[in-house]
């Protein structure tokens, strides 16, 4: 096994949905119906003379379409961390939503790595029913063939190491193709969820996300992402702004704009569920 040394990992906030509530987010049908902002991100992690990017966002005319508050493009978090897009070589797509793999023309360097059967499912019958395809962007499943084409795209099937200390994991359930993403670090090992869990609450209530093409799966899913990370407080869900407040910034003029991932908690989101 190559030894690696600790990656540093960055969430980077690029929009939010100030007026979503918990009906619209938890299935349960139990949860008061208060309101349950999200927050936006893409990740970044670096390391080993390497940077790589988990999702890449949505642009602003989606999140005028789909109304969602739009603060910043995503890379410009990125650039505030001394990161080109064009420098990018990986892209790690956790699944093809549009609010994960949207700006993919921004990585024109990128290869990218996602799920086989993720790109399947976006390319195949199940995509012609719109209770299915509308929280898909059309442009983004095109470009993700026109990168097949160009011989960017690196399929994975389950498990893969896509670097020593970082590692793919199918999960599955909200799509059939999500992955989440394990890093080591210096605190351990920090899993990124993705939508595995949207919420904290999703794991540690057992209260399932609204959409989901297998809902088994989801269930199956929370105990996998325990199982990988060093410890509930090295799960990292995908779209909680609780991880703003609980993580700190790198600096203060980063504030509400980056939080850094791989040092500890300010606090442990339990408390909060």
């Amino acid at each position: 096994m190559i030894e690696c040394k600790p990656y540093e990992i960055y969430a980077v906030r690029y929009a939010e949905n100030l007026f979503s509530m918990a009906s619209q987010v938890f299935l349960d049908g139990e949860t008061p119906d208060v309101p349950m902002p999200l927050d936006y991100f893409i990740w970044l992690i670096v390391g080993n003379g390497r940077q790589y990017v988990v999702d890449t966002g949505f642009k602003n005319h989606i999140a005028q379409k789909r109304s969602r508050q739009y603060l910043h493009c995503p890379t410009y978090g990125l650039s505030r961390l001394g990161i080109s897009a064009s420098d990018i070589k990986d892209v790690l797509i956790t699944h093809l939503h549009y609010d994960h793999a949207g700006n993919l023309d921004l990585f024109p360097n990128a290869c990218i790595h996602v799920q086989e059967r993720e790109v399947q499912f976006t390319t195949g019958r199940s995509i012609c029913s719109p209770a299915i395809n509308h929280i898909f962007e059309e442009e983004d499943i095109v470009h993700m063939v026109r990168r097949v084409f160009r011989g960017q795209v690196f399929y994975q099937d389950g498990s893969a190491e896509i670097a020593p200390g970082i590692s793919v994991h199918l999960i599955g359930g909200h799509t059939p193709g999500l992955q989440a993403v394990r890093v080591r670090t210096a605190r351990g090992w920090v899993v990124l969820a993705s939508d595995a869990a949207h919420f904290y609450k999703n794991i540690f209530q057992r209260k399932p996300f609204a959409w989901s093409v297998h809902l088994d799966d989801v269930f199956k899913g929370y105990s996998l992402l325990r199982k990988l990370a060093d410890s509930d407080d090295h799960i990292i869900p995908g779209h909680d702004p609780l991880v703003m407040s609980q993580y700190p910034a790198p600096s203060s003029e980063l504030e509400g704009l980056v939080v850094q991932l791989h040092v500890p908690p300010k606090f442990s989101a339990m408390k909060y569920c």
